[in-house]
């Protein structure tokens, strides 16, 4: 399925909504212990956007942040009415907020093309042996 140049999407009660203007520059699924616990599961499938390109259109997401495993500030933005994850960004790259897949109103284009931080995959995340593997965050070009 061809990836949009355009599309939107929100929480699960509708509080919160958000839209892009241009397609991922990256899409990955992340391991690390932090996504798991902000997720309750074995990773976030994240479309990496241009912060850019991305507009909250309703609503006001609430703002979590923590230190993450890679030194840098780790902020989750969230849905303070129904908890629903929506974005994630590091201090290291406060340009390229990450979007949760299971926010996107069509999920259906998402494809990953890497698992990032697999050193921290739960033995029972079952991975797809095809996708590349990098046991912390990808090298960026």
């Amino acid at each position: 399925m061809p990836v949009p140049s355009r599309f939107e999407g929100g929480c699960a009660c509708g509080s919160v909504r958000y839209e892009c203007s241009a397609a991922p520059v990256a899409m990955v699924n992340c391991h690390c212990r932090d996504c798991q616990r902000a997720g309750g599961t074995g990773y976030s499938p994240t479309a990496v956007v241009s912060r850019a390109a991305l507009r909250v259109t309703r609503g006001e997401p609430k703002i979590f942040e923590r230190a993450a495993e890679s030194g840098n500030t780790a902020h989750r933005a969230f849905c303070a009415a129904c908890g629903s994850p929506l974005f994630a960004w590091s201090s290291g790259r406060p340009d390229f907020p990450g979007i949760r897949a299971g926010s996107l109103d069509d999920p259906s284009w998402f494809l990953a093309t890497a698992d990032v931080w697999t050193e921290s995959a739960q033995p029972w995340d079952a991975m797809d042996p095809a996708t590349p593997k990098f046991p912390r965050g990808r090298p960026r070009s």
